[in-house]
Order: C-alpha cells, then structure tokens, then sequence
C-alpha cells in the first residue's frame, strides 16, 4: 500500500530533499546544454571558454553517470541520442526557470549604491587604491565614482558624498587633510650627474611636468603656490609637460620624462616603495586640503554614512602612516 512504501522510505532522503549525488553539476548541465544546442562540442567550447577536450570530458562524465550515450559521434558531426533530447529538454526548461527566478528576485532587490564626486588626481591616486578596503567589507555596495573637476551639484546629480579640493580657509564640511607640496621624479634624474638636481636653481635644467588647471592664466599653476611658498620667480625652465589631469603627470614622472610638483598624502605610496623620490629638503603646506560633504539625501542611505567614515579612518591612518 501507498502509506506502507512511504513508511520504507529513508528517513534522511524524507529530511533532506534530493541528494545532490543524484544530480549532474550544474557545469556539466551547462555544457551539455550549449553542446546540444551547437551540436558541436567546439562551438559550445568557444561559447563557454574552455577547450574542446574539456567539453568533450564533461560530456562523457554525465553519460558516465546515466550509463547511457547522449550523442552520437558521426564523421565530423554530432547527433543527440533520444536519451540526449529528453535530457535537453528537461535542462533547457530548467535554466529557463532558473534565469527567470533570479531576474525576478534582482529587480524586487533595492539596489545599494554609494555616488561619489572627487577630483580626478585625489581618485586615482588615493581613492581608488584603497577602495577595496570599503568593498571587502561592503560587497553588496556599489561605489560609483564620479572623477571630474567640475563643481557638481550633489542632489541634482544624485550622488552621496563629494570630496573637494580647495583652500583651507574656504573648506565646508568635515577636513579631511591638509596638502603639502614639493617638488618630485624619478630616482634615475636625481642620479643624471649630467644635469644635476640638488637646489631647486638647477630646475632650469629639467622638464617641469605641469598641470593646465581651468580658469588660471598661469601656465605652471599648479607649481606657483611652491614658488610662492620658497620665495622663488616662475623659473624659465628647459621646456614644460602640460597635463588635463594631475594623475597623468606623476605617470610621466615616474617614466622619468621630468619632475612634477609632489602632492602629499596622494603620492605617499609612491614615495614609501621609492617609484619617487623628492630631490630637495623639506615639505610645505600649501594651505589647501580636502573636504567631505554629504548630500542631504545621503541621510537616509547608510551606505553613504558608512563610506564617509571609511574615508575619515583611511585619512587618519595615512597620517599615521
């Protein structure tokens, strides 16, 4: 009687659903899936990645397991076996199932996102190296940075928290640092006995790498704050690099094409393994530094609050360092 076999039945299989040891790897499912749909196990191999002895391993894997062929191996061509088309069938309807479910699921999930603005030079050399800090601890996060010198209105563009660039004296929101300034290159200019690099005089000799910055006439702005603040003229150097972004000439410092105005803390990684090194004595605040701000609809975005104290930690630990 039905209620006597279903009293026979193993307690454990009862409890726990289907074995997985009665079922094919999802991965060979896929295989044979692609491989029935090409019947060619080099097609499918192309479309998966991998190599054809490889789809042709998997494929005899599963037919191992049914004890039964799925294909028949014809002269330069395959054939699926009636075993092989009831199999298809089944697996196409599955993963067909399976894409449908999780598609429903990510668009009932709210996504989480955490928008940032910053300067182009502050993301690619402080930022962006350390986010895999914020994301390791935050995988479900998206961080969309928006790396661009324009002053963007936070609420209009929808973004979270911005990371400016300006003088102390008209900073708003919370410091994050101070900048100092002096002058760097490559270790292989300071060694140029043929052009020695020892006071910053002897720049006349080197290729200064500059930065064209928008809405300033001055054709070295980004080194007029270190002349200023060592009471040095514009020199008339050997000819001048000019650069968009400050992120391109520290990569043409560090090619040894000349010698460009060093911005701690964004080049400290860079100073401490050696890439740069700084030819003259002493660092000099160059009375700028970086601000945090967040929008008024971060408020409700927890993400956003948790990345804001991420990059004040980041901030004081690169202090410490």
């Amino acid at each position: 009687m039905r209620t006597e076999n279903v009293k026979k039945r193993p307690v454990a299989l009862l409890a726990s659903g289907i074995h997985r040891s009665e079922l094919p790897r999802l991965d060979l499912l896929s295989s044979f899936e692609a491989a029935a749909r090409h019947l060619s196990f080099t097609l499918a191999a192309q479309e998966l990645a991998l190599t054809q002895s490889a789809v042709s391993r998997q494929i005899q894997a599963i037919e191992a397991g049914l004890g039964m062929p799925l294909f028949e191996r014809q002269h330069r061509a395959l054939a699926l076996t009636e075993a092989g088309r009831v199999l298809q069938r089944t697996v196409v309807d599955c993963l067909e199932r399976l894409r449908d479910t999780t598609a429903g699921l990510r668009a009932t999930t709210p996504m989480r996102q955490v928008a940032i603005t910053t300067t182009p030079g502050f993301a690619s050399l402080w930022l962006i190296p350390r986010l895999a800090h914020f994301t390791a601890n935050h995988p479900l996060v998206d961080v969309r940075v928006s790396a661009t010198h324009d002053m963007l209105d936070l609420e209009r563009s929808q973004i979270d928290v911005a990371v400016r660039f300006c003088p102390v004296s008209e900073g708003v929101g919370q410091p994050l640092f101070e900048e100092s300034v002096f002058p760097v290159c490559a270790p292989q200019l300071v060694n140029d006995r043929s052009k020695p690099l020892q006071r910053p005089a002897d720049l006349v000799l080197h290729t200064l790498l500059a930065i064209e910055s928008p809405g300033n006439s001055s054709l070295n702005a980004d080194w007029s704050p270190w002349f200023e603040i060592m009471g040095l003229p514009e020199l008339k150097t050997k000819n001048t690099l000019r650069f968009t972004h400050y992120g391109d000439a520290i990569a043409a410092a560090l090619a040894g094409q000349g010698v460009a105005i060093g911005r701690l803390p964004l080049i400290a990684e860079l100073l401490r393994d050696g890439r740069l090194v700084a030819p003259f004595r002493g660092r000099n605040a160059s009375k700028r530094g970086y601000f945090v701000q967040m929008a008024r609809r971060a408020s409700g975005n927890p993400d956003a609050q948790d990345f804001v104290h991420w990059l004040a930690a980041e901030a004081a630990l690169a202090d410490v360092q």
